[in-house]
């Protein structure tokens, strides 16, 4: 398939219906057909990795085209420019989610990313930041503790963000972490402890869902790295 029979198979696939239903999740975006992220996985699926055809993608400027580049690129392939040109058009959770969740976290430039990104400006690529904490703390079995140990100054640091979308973002990848062994569970609750403390609004919200959640009966450990905690 070639950039014009994609974007004819996504203009075939858009549904206002989809729109309005993504909408009520917080997912909106311009120049977007309405499309539900299962459909251009299928599509992906399809089309196999084929890094020109998602860099032409991209281009296009729509978003599902900009979405299923994500599905089709290698990320062995991935680079600095390229994840700062792709990280700028982030303008909802969903596609922020999508390029860092089986993609850009998995690649040799996750972790300094993460802190790069925390520091930006923009809802969308800042979240991004922490959700490559996230990804980072569930694939890589092998990472030390204190690798994931200096990421939290940094929830700590940015826990009066207001912005919802920074918010879920900073308590997902403090659950994650706590969520890898017994040590940075215990570490993970200190650290609610601390943002709790601050005593704003975001902080409170941060603090007491990843407390919530990391109590859980349900709350499983990974057991990272399997040397250490097998």
């Amino acid at each position: 398939m070639n950039t014009n029979d994609v974007l004819m198979e996504l203009e075939k696939l858009g549904d206002p219906k989809v729109k309005t239903i993504k909408a009520g999740f917080a997912i909106t975006a311009e120049n977007s057909h309405g499309i539900f992220l299962k459909d251009i996985k299928a599509l992906a699926k399809r089309i196999g990795k084929n890094d020109a055809l998602a860099l032409e993608l991209f281009d296009t400027g729509v978003y599902e085209a900009r979405v299923l580049c994500s599905k089709i690129y290698n990320p062995k392939n991935v680079t600095e420019a390229l994840m700062e040109k792709w990280s700028a058009s982030f303008e909802n959770w969903e596609i922020c989610d999508t390029f860092c969740m089986g993609f850009l976290g998995t690649t040799q430039f996750a972790v300094p990313k993460a802190y790069e990104w925390v520091e930006r400006e923009g809802e969308f690529q800042k979240r991004a930041g922490f959700v490559l904490m996230v990804v980072h703390a569930f694939t890589d079995k092998k990472a030390t503790n204190d690798v994931f140990r200096a990421f939290f100054p940094v929830m700590i640091q940015h826990a009066n963000d207001e912005r919802t979308y920074v918010m879920k973002g900073i308590d997902w990848a403090l659950r994650q972490i706590g969520k890898r062994n017994t040590d940075l569970y215990q570490e993970a609750l200190d650290v609610a402890q601390i943002i709790l403390a601050l005593n704003t609004k975001p902080a409170r919200w941060i603090a007491k869902d990843a407390i919530r959640q990391l109590k859980s009966p349900k709350v499983s450990m990974k057991n990272y790295p399997r040397s250490e905690y097998g």
